[in-house]
């Protein structure tokens, strides 16, 4: 990759994650549907992961997620009623969801922007339910506790509801990053039939 196109990809990704990181945290309030709230951070590291391969997304997703943890790392209960934050799940959280995105069809569909929706939705299905079965295990075995929502509530307001909201708020984040992204044309210049091969060694290893 030349200078000039390594400098434009640099400054794209970083004033992209800054803006997004700072709307997440800004703006969480005007971007809810039935109590819950869209994820801008977890929807921009998928569509970066989907777009442009796993290398570009577990990039991002790690920053993305050393923002949230930094702005917003989830408060954990332990042993004996006391609070603690969990530094580290976002940066988990991310990463995965970069991993799972990069390899998601990508070859089949070629990385077509209307299917990107459904990478968005089927990686917000697996973090929230995996969210849902973590919290019920730790409330179950560390607090001695039964979990408070039915699967009913779990999926018609929870689960449902945040791949909805996600899917909506994906679409301005999809032809950001097609459009106006870090490449031109919307294309990696690493991706031929060699490196789209490499992209994926992961899953072999």
């Amino acid at each position: 990759m030349r200078r000039p196109a390594l400098i434009r990809m640099i400054i794209v990704y970083v004033v992209y994650t800054l803006l997004i990181c700072c709307f997440q945290v800004s703006f969480s309030q005007v971007m809810t549907f039935k109590g819950q709230v869209a994820d801008l951070m977890l929807i921009y590291t998928v569509v970066v992961s989907y777009f442009y391969g796993f290398l570009d997304g577990a990039i991002v997703g790690i920053s993305v997620g050393l923002l949230r943890d930094f702005f917003a790392a989830p408060a954990v209960t332990i042993t004996g009623g006391k609070i603690v934050p969990s530094v580290g799940i976002g940066i988990l959280v991310m990463f995965l969801a970069s991993a799972i995105a990069s390899s998601f069809f990508t070859k089949r569909m070629r990385r077509n922007s209307l299917f990107s929706l459904v990478a968005v939705a089927v990686v917000t299905l697996l973090y929230k339910v995996s969210g849902h079965i973590i919290i019920g295990i730790w409330t179950r075995a560390v607090m001695h506790k039964g979990y408070n929502l039915t699967l009913a509530q779990i999926i018609f307001e929870s689960i449902l509801p945040q791949i909805l909201l996600n899917i909506v708020c994906a679409i301005p984040v999809i032809l950001l990053l097609r459009y106006l992204g870090p490449y031109r044309k919307g294309i990696n210049p690493r991706f031929n039939s060699e490196s789209e091969l490499e992209n994926n060694l992961w899953l072999k290893i």
